[in-house]
């Protein structure tokens, strides 16, 4: 018997924690964690099957545009880890500018749609490639 696939949930405090129990009901297992570094160090050891990361952007970054580059960056030599982030509308711009350079399988914007989180988490669990 396999192992179910790892979900990690990075951030977690906009709207990720929220939606553990899905994750797990979907058959997932579950890793959370709340520092950009030690996700960082959990994917290079242990690739997840998908991240869902909260998105912001504060304009007192020094040396870039959002909380997750250094994770995206990290995730995008993984290409079987799927990448889902939450974000807040008013962040949409800087989102697409990351977006344009590093990979984002999906996002959706704050509030989530239960359904819309549910079908595309689904669809994941069947592929093993992002499209």
């Amino acid at each position: 018997m396999s192992s179910p696939p790892i979900l990690l949930m990075v951030n977690a405090f906009i709207g990720t924690a929220s939606y553990k129990k899905l994750y797990q009901e979907l058959g997932y297992a579950v890793v959370t964690e709340w520092s950009e570094r030690r996700a960082i160090s959990l994917v290079r050891k242990t690739p997840p099957a998908v991240i869902v990361a909260d998105f912001y952007h504060q304009a007192d970054f020094r040396d870039r545009l959002s909380n997750l580059e250094s994770l995206l960056a990290t995730a995008q030599s993984i290409p079987n880890t799927r990448i889902l982030v939450f974000y807040e509308t008013a962040h949409q711009a800087v989102l697409d500018k990351v977006s344009a350079r590093l990979r984002i399988d999906a996002a959706f914007s704050l509030p989530v749609q239960e359904e819309q989180l549910r079908t595309t988490l689904r669809a994941w669990l069947g592929n093993t490639a992002p499209p």
